[in-house]
């Protein structure tokens, strides 16, 4: 079944370049781990050790870490209390162990969530959406066919080159990546971005928009990136 705009709006905002550590000293079990949260969008480093754990995540400074509580070399519980000492980086931690004693424990060391096995990779991955948006550690770039649009510097980049726009382009792009698939008329996007009072008869939209084409799209005959949706406006790619 297609993925709806609305689901695809969540998706990306949830996970695009969030980056996830999973860590299991099971080799099958993080990397079914990893596919399902790939598929989710986001990018997974992966250890199977305690120290490489911290390892990686001194070095890729991961947006969460997902901790199995039986490792070699460094147990879950130390690798948390190192983590929690060093970053705020939110913690979910997976563990055979099922008392409430272990999950206090785990916890205590600083967990934001813990997860038994077994379980379902669809419920982990959903937690994981959930606990990046309560640490407010959601996305703050949209990606599409080669375009990055950093919501946070205001920048846009094509195949990683920067790509100038004008506060008025960006605006538009960023409102447009916001909610894909979405269709917009003209007055819905000059009111969006412009605020109330925006003359939208004029065809300052289209001539933004023809500048976005311009300047991001492959093909500005037939643009891929910000569709014409006839009779109604302009929607970008789901």
């Amino acid at each position: 079944m297609k993925e709806s705009p609305q689901a695809a709006s969540a998706r990306l905002t949830d996970s695009m370049k969030c980056r996830v550590l999973v860590v299991d000293d099971n080799a099958r079990t993080r990397e079914a781990i990893a596919l399902y949260l790939q598929h989710a969008g986001y990018v997974v480093d992966l250890a199977g050790t305690g120290p490489d754990a911290l390892a990686s995540a001194a070095t890729n400074q991961p947006d969460l870490v997902v901790l199995d509580l039986m490792l070699p070399g460094l147990d879950g519980l130390d690798v948390c209390r190192t983590l929690r000492a060093r970053t705020d980086v939110p913690i979910i931690m997976v563990t055979a162990k099922t008392t409430e004693e272990d999950k206090l424990e785990g916890l205590r060391s600083g967990a934001d969530d813990y997860v038994t096995k077994p379980f379902s990779p669809r419920e982990l991955v959903a937690r994981v959406g959930t606990v990046l948006r309560r640490a407010g550690r959601t996305a703050r770039v949209i990606s599409a066919a080669g375009i990055d649009i950093d919501l946070t510097s205001r920048e846009v980049r094509r195949d990683g080159e920067v790509v100038p726009t004008t506060p008025a382009e960006f605006r538009l792009l960023e409102i447009l990546a916001s909610s894909p698939g979405r269709a917009w008329t003209r007055a819905d996007l000059a009111e969006r971005a412009f605020g109330h009072g925006y003359d939208a008869n004029d065809r300052t939209i289209d001539a933004h928009i023809m500048n976005l084409r311009r300047k991001l799209e492959r093909d500005r005959a037939k643009p891929d990136l910000i569709q014409t949706v006839f009779g109604v406006g302009y929607r970008f790619r789901s």
